[in-house]
């Protein structure tokens, strides 16, 4: 079944969780683990882990043949992709030649095909539901969003030391947090201390 929510609940290596919802299923891939001082947030250490996250909703796409090890390597490399692309855009710098390559490189493999589900107001995905699948979906979602008109919404969260990504799809477009429950409260306990102060 496909669920047409996004987020996903991240773990701080340190401790703690939070709700995060990046307001894209391939953003919500992006922040799964990364490389260089990101390696400690990895949740893909096998290709089990990476079948496990496809199954949980969004998307919801239980594989129907064991994730291999290319096929892990591939995620690796289109969600580091993501991520330097996502921050690019936020940072309204072109996107890198690399990312775009790696983007489109997973975007041209066949993607999941929808169908109705047999009580026939349900989607489900029509098998044979393989990884390569999953990462062309999320791939071809990310070229809709750099192209489409939610692209200048594409922000950093910002907090000083939190690089979490997102695109706000709010009315409003005034979201600045990765989530009020993290970087927002703690940006008003900030701001409620300094205001004590100066009244002391």
């Amino acid at each position: 079944m496909r669920a047409r929510t996004t987020g996903r609940l991240l773990h701080d290596p340190k401790g703690g969780s939070f709700w995060f919802d990046a307001g894209a299923l391939c953003l919500d891939f992006a922040h799964t683990g990364g490389e260089g001082p990101y390696a400690v947030f990895e949740t893909l250490h096998e290709p089990a882990d990476l079948a496990a996250w496809l199954a949980q909703p969004p998307p919801a796409a239980v594989v129907t043949a064991p994730v291999t090890e290319d096929e892990l390597a591939a995620a690796k490399a289109l969600r580091q992709a993501i991520w330097v692309a996502a921050h690019a855009r936020a940072a309204d710098r072109p996107v890198p030649a690399a990312a775009i390559a790696a983007i489109n490189r997973a975007a041209a493999e066949a993607p999941l095909v929808p169908g109705l589900g047999a009580d026939g107001t349900s989607i489900a995905w029509q098998p044979p539901v393989r990884a390569a699948q999953a990462l062309s979906t999320m791939a071809r979602e990310m070229i809709e969003l750099l192209s489409g008109p939610f692209a200048g919404r594409i922000r950093e969260c910002a907090s000083d030391d939190c690089p979490l990504v997102f695109v706000d799809t709010s009315r409003p477009g005034a979201r600045r947090w990765c989530s009020m429950e993290r970087c927002g409260n703690r940006h008003k306990l900030r701001a409620l201390r300094a205001r004590r102060t100066t009244d002391q």
